[in-house]
């Protein structure tokens, strides 16, 4: 089990998620994301958050858990944090 991919995802007042089959799209005030996820995942927005489930035990689908959970969360920081680089 993935400790990473059980966990939801929060979405922070500001930030809308809009899901359309695998591709998932965040807004947010400083930028607009979308991640298009394997067949090995399911996504699913509900009570504000993002879960995202595998959609078998195989250990591509386990990987891709993980992955596209982090994904996701580094997107809805993106677009109400925005990225930078420290040297």
């Amino acid at each position: 089990m993935s400790r990473i991919g059980k966990k939801p995802v929060e979405l922070p007042s500001g930030v809308t998620a809009t899901l359309d089959g695998q591709t998932i799209e965040v807004k947010g005030p400083k930028a607009t994301r979308s991640f298009t996820a394997t067949d090995d995942v399911t996504i699913a927005i509900e009570d504000n958050a993002v879960t995202v489930t595998p959609r078998g035990m195989s250990k591509r689908a386990r990987q891709q858990w993980g992955m596209s959970r982090t994904m996701v969360a580094n997107m809805v920081q993106g677009a109400t944090q925005g990225f930078k680089k420290e040297l």
